[in-house]
Parts: structure tokens; C-alpha cells; sequence
């Protein structure tokens, strides 16, 4: 899920979906109005599931969406090759979540540990291990 946002008022540090990724923005340059033209933005983001950089030029009047992001806890019940399935501690819902080669929470994860976990636009990501 995702809300409308207008661009002029983003910052930097926010969460933008381009191109169906939701991403961080960590670059905002805004240019002012020319003679024949409205004032543009341009945005540079690092996708939150993919770590891709990706840019966007728009409108500063123009809109953008902006992922609604759960942030939530987990148990984790077994560790897998390239992803880990998780518990959810309010609901008990089961899934999985995937986990890159270089990912620096590998070592951490164990059955048993509590983990929290981000969820947007149905992907679910493991940000970090509690306690």
C-alpha cells in the first residue's frame, strides 16, 4: 500500500516507490522555475529490497507515492540457504523472507532468535536482530 505525496515536499531520509521499488531517498537537488517552465526535482534513491540505485526527474508540483512500511517483530524458525522463515509475534502468521549472499545478519540468525522485519507493497525485508 501507498500514498500520494507531492514532490516539493520531500526530503531526504524519506521512502519513495519508483519503479514499483520502494527506496530511500539520500539525494534532492530542486531547481528553480525557468522562463518556459516549471521548477523540476531530481531524486536519487537506493532501493530498499534490492539496494539498486535508481533516479527520478519530475515536477516539484508533480506526485510520488510513498510506501507505507510495517515494522514488525518475528521469530525466526529455520534458516535457509538464500532465505529465512519467520513467525510473526502478534499474528503467528508464518513466511519467508529472503536474505542476499553478503548479508552481514547471517551469522546472527539461529532458531529461536527474534528478529524485526520490515513489510511494503507485499515484500517483506530482516532489518535487524533484537536484543
Amino acid at each position: 500500500m501507498s500514498k500520494p505525496e507531492e514532490v516539493g515536499k520531500l526530503k531526504i531520509g524519506q521512502y519513495i516507490v519508483i519503479e514499483d521499488e520502494p527506496c530511500r531517498i539520500i539525494e534532492l537537488e530542486k531547481s528553480k522555475p525557468g522562463k518556459h517552465g516549471s521548477a523540476k526535482a531530481r531524486i536519487v534513491a537506493v532501493g530498499l529490497f534490492s539496494g539498486q540505485k535508481r533516479s527520478l526527474l519530475s515536477p516539484v508540483d508533480g506526485r510520488v507515492d510513498i510506501p507505507l512500511i510495517e515494522k514488525r517483530s518475528a521469530q525466526v524458525i529455520s534458516v535457509g540457504e538464500d532465505s529465512v522463515q519467520l513467525m510473526d509475534m502478534e499474528t503467528y502468521q508464518t513466511f519467508e523472507a529472503p536474505l542476499s549472499a553478503d548479508d552481514e545478519l547471517r551469522p546472527k540468525l539461529a532458531s529461536g532468535v527474534e528478529v524485526e522485519y520490515w513489510s511494503a507493497l507485499g515484500r517483506n525485508k530482516v532489518v535487524r536482530v533484537k536484543g
